[in-house]
């Protein structure tokens, strides 16, 4: 049966769609020994020799699904250009290649889902599914109830709004306060640019859940496999989103 390349590429566990897409546009994928370039090609997993620089992949995997606790320090990326340390070399045990699902920046830590599942990827990171993601966060200074006030409101940015949702103080202290707040959105680096805004240098940010999943007593550095409950309660909190 035909697919979509990017799709077919996907479910292989090389890339979320998204990057498929991108190694296609960049003439890095070949079907039968021909170089495509272009998005919207489909192709048949069985019958078609599908290559990405120069190697055939394969859509016959298991399926993995892993929770990490990302330290800072790491790039939330499969490499980087600056030789910096990433979060695939937190996984040496894992027997399948796997990637991010969503980021978290260089400077953030805590939970960050990995699999090579492009179809569950897709539904958790995709703004239309609103998996809700729970944030401690550290800034410089004192929120007052007015910005309190302005922040539940939503805070105009160059790419949108950020609107955290269930602010709460946490700790208070003479030049910093912690706060936990929850998003539906992923914009790059959209918490500490939000607070930028509002004149409040955010100094440390941790995810702590993302849906039902938790970080729970996960040791920073570590990982685990989630449970098929957990997957599935994902998966169906999405689709009812989508409904």
């Amino acid at each position: 049966m035909k697919e979509r390349l990017q799709k077919i590429i996907s479910a292989a566990g090389i890339a979320s769609r998204r990057h498929a897409e991108k190694l296609i546009t960049a003439g890095r994928v070949s079907i039968d020994g021909i170089v495509v370039n272009e998005l919207g090609l489909k192709a048949d997993a069985k019958r078609n020799i599908i290559r990405i620089d120069g190697k055939i992949i394969s859509v016959e995997k298991t399926n993995l699904y892993i929770a990490l606790n990302k330290p800072t320090g790491f790039v939330t990326t499969m490499s980087d250009p600056q030789k910096r340390p990433t979060v695939v070399d937190l996984l040496n045990a894992v027997p399948e290649r796997v990637y991010p699902v969503g980021r978290l920046d260089y400077d953030s830590a805590g939970l960050l889902l990995l699999t090579n599942d492009g179809d569950f990827a897709q539904k958790v990171q995709h703004p239309r599914f609103q998996i809700p993601k729970v944030y401690r966060v550290k800034i410089q200074g004192r929120l007052s109830k007015e910005e309190l006030k302005k922040l539940s409101q939503g805070i105009k940015l160059s790419d949108g709004v950020f609107k955290p949702e269930n602010i709460q103080m946490e700790k208070i202290n003479d030049r910093s306060c912690w706060l936990r707040l929850t998003l539906k959105e992923g914009k790059n680096r959209i918490i500490r640019r939000g607070f930028e805004a509002s004149s409040h240098r955010v100094t440390r940010l941790v995810r702590e859940a993302i849906g039902e999943i938790k970080l729970g007593n996960l040791k920073e550095g570590s990982w685990r496999y989630l449970t098929k409950k957990e997957t599935n309660r994902l998966l169906n909190n999405a689709l009812n989103k989508n409904e």
